[in-house]
């Protein structure tokens, strides 16, 4: 599936660049050697780093 269609960035993608580190949606687009076109896929982005950031949270305790 694709979370930003202006740079066919997939949902893969996005979490690849996730597991190697990425913080924030810039990281991700830079990870692909993009920018952010009509930033619609930001939110998508953003839930799934929040979800990873969540994951992890309980993976420490």
């Amino acid at each position: 599936m694709y979370v930003c269609n202006c740079n066919g960035i997939r949902e893969r993608d996005v979490r690849a660049a996730i597991a190697a580190g990425a913080t924030k949606p810039v990281h991700v687009f830079k990870a692909h050697d993009t920018q952010a076109q009509c930033a619609r896929c930001v939110c998508e982005i953003r839930q799934m780093l929040a979800e990873r950031r969540e994951s992890l949270k309980y993976a420490a305790e």
